[in-house]
């Protein structure tokens, strides 16, 4: 084993879920390494067991995430605190959300932003809650817990899908007023910034990771889905499929990309997916978010932004090269055209191209 080794991979680990003091915990066995265990730590707080000789982290989703594992929609410590009467209500819930399709983050967001007003129930029956009760449970949101406006929001739309969708009381949240979102606009790279991240990102298939991710204004759960099959180098077009929404949409396969990606597929012969990691798994997108960190670090950059600012940045070049925002609007899957106009107010073509009136006396 390489001693310099620090990029984790969870195929390096006997890793199995368990408890330890208490808590659900994920322990990772393996022969002694220092460098599996940076890796580990770099990745994750770890915690070393001296009755069990082993190394552990908690059984978050994220936790799950980095090791591969299927994740939780609720932990375990959740369902004890609900009764069983409430239970069952939101096995129903659950059970309603995946007969309508919908994701399994979308699943696990509603289910636990549910579950926390079941939590805060006790023994009382949610469905019959008046509508006074819920009201002052989001007062109770607002002002006890401090929560943002995003996350009463979706608190709100969770527990509206209840009401609405499983106890079919259409008219139920007419008057509970929401909080006004903020007007947050998206995080971008210039294109000084751009070449830098490639410049200094070496490895091949990283550098196209960075490269696909900004050249076709892809989310990072679409570039590790990208499929061989969908890749038309003919064409020049790329299908990405089951997107958000589960849409299918056509973006552009970039020219200048066109070499480096035929000599990577000729020397790593991907079957399924065109990024793999090790026995030719699909690569995982905290490896991906990995990637785009170590660039920036590399580069310099110290800007407060993930790998979607890749996509955000695409957009926002597109609109200063003049591109047509409609088009835009669906080259990024975009339903509604007001979640593309966002960019018109990032573009800095736009905003520089005013002229102060100071200049102008």
């Amino acid at each position: 084993m390489n001693n310099t080794q620090s990029v984790f991979d969870p195929s390096l680990y006997d890793i199995s879920v368990g408890s330890h003091k208490n808590k659900a915990v994920i322990w990772l066995r393996f022969p002694f390494d220092p460098s599996l265990v940076i890796a580990l730590k770099s990745v994750t707080k770890a915690y070393w067991s001296r009755t069990q000789k082993s190394w552990y982290i908690l059984d978050t989703n994220k936790n799950r995430e980095i090791c591969n594992l299927e994740k939780k929609i609720i932990g375990k410590a959740a369902f004890e605190k609900i009764s069983p009467e409430n239970f069952i209500e939101l096995e129903k819930f659950k059970n309603r959300l995946i007969l309508k399709g919908f994701s399994y983050n979308t699943i696990r967001t509603y289910c636990n932003e549910f579950a926390q007003l079941l939590y805060a129930l006790k023994n009382n029956q949610i469905q019959f809650l008046s509508k006074d009760k819920l009201q002052s449970y989001f007062l109770y949101c607002h002002k006890d817990l401090n929560l943002s406006e995003n996350q009463i929001h979706s608190r709100i739309n969770a527990v509206k899908f209840y009401y609405e969708k499983v106890l079919h009381q259409e008219k139920m949240f007419f008057d509970i007023p929401r909080p006004k979102k903020p007007q947050l606009l998206p995080k971008f790279l210039n294109t000084e910034e751009i070449k830098k991240i490639f410049k200094v990102t070496e490895n091949p298939k990283h550098k196209l990771i960075l490269q696909l991710s900004y050249g076709m204004g892809l989310r990072v759960s679409e570039i590790v889905n990208l499929k061989i099959e969908n890749i038309d180098s003919v064409s020049k077009k790329v299908r990405i499929e089951k997107s958000k929404g589960k849409k299918d949409r056509y973006v552009n396969l970039p020219d200048s990309i066109l070499t480096e990606l035929r000599q990577y597929y000729k020397e790593n012969r991907p079957k399924k997916y065109l990024f793999e990691g090790q026995n030719q798994e699909q690569y995982s997108i905290r490896s991906a978010q990995n990637v785009f960190r170590n660039a920036m670090q590399k580069a310099g950059i110290h800007k407060k932004i993930g790998i979607h600012g890749l996509r955000h940045s695409y957009a926002t070049h597109l609109l200063e090269f003049g591109t047509d925002i409609s088009l835009i609007q669906k080259l990024l899957g975009h339903n509604d055209i007001k979640t593309t106009l966002v960019y018109t107010n990032v573009s800095q073509k736009s905003i520089s191209s005013v002229v102060s009136p100071l200049d102008r006396i």
